[in-house]
Formats: C-alpha cells, sequence, structure tokens
C-alpha cells in the first residue's frame, strides 16, 4: 500500500474492467466501443474482489469509461467508500472499427493486409476503420494527468480498458507504444501510478494477487 498522499501528490489505481463474455471466448473476441456488453458472472466476481483489495485504501474518487464493463468494475471499487463513480468520456476503448465482434484469426483471413500493418506497428496503422494507438494515447493520457493534478492530496481509482491502459503505460515506461502488447493487462489488473511535480511515473503494472484469495 502507498503511504498517504502528500499535498503535491496524487496516486492513481488505474484497473483495466473485469472479464465480459467476450473476453473469456476461446478464440478472444475484440470489443471497442461500438458495442457495450456487461461483465460475465466471472467478471462480477473479480470486480467484487478488486473493490474488496482497495476497500482499506483511502480512495477520495472513482472515475470510469462511460462503457457499461467499466462503470460495473468501477462500482464495485467505490461502493465500499459510499463513492459516486464519475464518467470520463476519453477514457472509452479504442473503436476497434470493423474488427468489433471478430478474434483475431477471422481478421487475418478477412483483412490480411490491414490486419499485417496493425500488427507491424499499431501506433500509426489503424484497427481497419477505427482508431490508431496515437489517437487512443493523444485523448486519453490527458484525462488521466487531468484527473491526478485535480486531485493532488489524494488516493483515487480510475477503471479503463486493455488498449487505453496499454497505450498509456508503454509510455510511462519509456516503451514505443507498437510495443504495446509487452505491457501485461489482465482483466481486474490494478496498476498504481504517481503524480508529483507535474510528472506521472508507473510504480506497479498489473497486480492480479487480489484475483486469487478471497
Amino acid at each position: 500500500m502507498p503511504p498517504s498522499p502528500t499535498p503535491d501528490t496524487c496516486w492513481l489505481y488505474l484497473i483495466r474492467h473485469a472479464a465480459t463474455d467476450n473476453n473469456l471466448a476461446v478464440p478472444p473476441v475484440l470489443q471497442g466501443r461500438r458495442t457495450d456488453p456487461g461483465l460475465s458472472a466471472e467478471g462480477l466476481e473479480e470486480s467484487r474482489l478488486t473493490g474488496l483489495a482497495l476497500a482499506e485504501r483511502p480512495l477520495s474518487a472513482v472515475y470510469s469509461s462511460p462503457l457499461l464493463r467499466a462503470r460495473q468494475t468501477a462500482e464495485a471499487v467505490a461502493e465500499p467508500h459510499g463513492l459516486e463513480v464519475q464518467i470520463v468520456e476519453e477514457l472509452v476503448e479504442a473503436d476497434v472499427g470493423e474488427w468489433e465482434g471478430l478474434d483475431w484469426g477471422e481478421v487475418e483471413r478477412n483483412d490480411s493486409e490491414a490486419y499485417r500493418l496493425f500488427r507491424d506497428d499499431a501506433s500509426v496503422n489503424p484497427y481497419l476503420g477505427g482508431e490508431t494507438l496515437t489517437t487512443v494515447y493523444e485523448r486519453s493520457m490527458p484525462a488521466i494527468e487531468r484527473l491526478m493534478a485535480e486531485n493532488l492530496g489524494r488516493m483515487i481509482a480510475v477503471a479503463a480498458h486493455n488498449v487505453v491502459n496499454r497505450s498509456c503505460l508503454a509510455k510511462l515506461i519509456g516503451s514505443p507504444l507498437r510495443m504495446y502488447r509487452s505491457v501485461p493487462q489482465d482483466n481486474c489488473g490494478i496498476n498504481l501510478l504517481r503524480y508529483r511535480k507535474g510528472r506521472i511515473k508507473a510504480v506497479t503494472i498489473n497486480w492480479v494477487e487480489h484475483l486469487d484469495c478471497d
């Protein structure tokens, strides 16, 4: 557990939402912002365990992407603290365009050239008909910075998404955006960020110990 924030510091728990049926499918199915499924039964349990893991942290605010799977996760974190979840539109998941609802094998068969380009460098080559990672980063990272700057002296939590989190974390650890897949993000994995003197540091990435116990 991080120390209580000093007046010039904000600690932020950045959480990937809990699992949906799309996440649990074999192979997993792409879900961006064009569909809005809720959590699976397993995901609801993951969100409950995440809420328990953060119940003793002195959270002052909980924020979420507007999508249902993130909101349900955020609500489980907010409930022990009696907080209302605040929606931040910029934290919505990547627009995966025409690949929404497909698995990667289907994408490769249907759109082989666009798939190859995306796999080579998703920072400049978009999901077909959707966003690049650069676009995702440029809308989501300023929102995270703003939340932290507005909450100096506090500890807060944010429920967001796989691509949003990986894009921001890759940059924070000095990795090129095209290497975003090297940043692990399990469903309900918790990342700890520290904001101080105008700078954000990734302190912990993808903590999942809370999901293995009750």
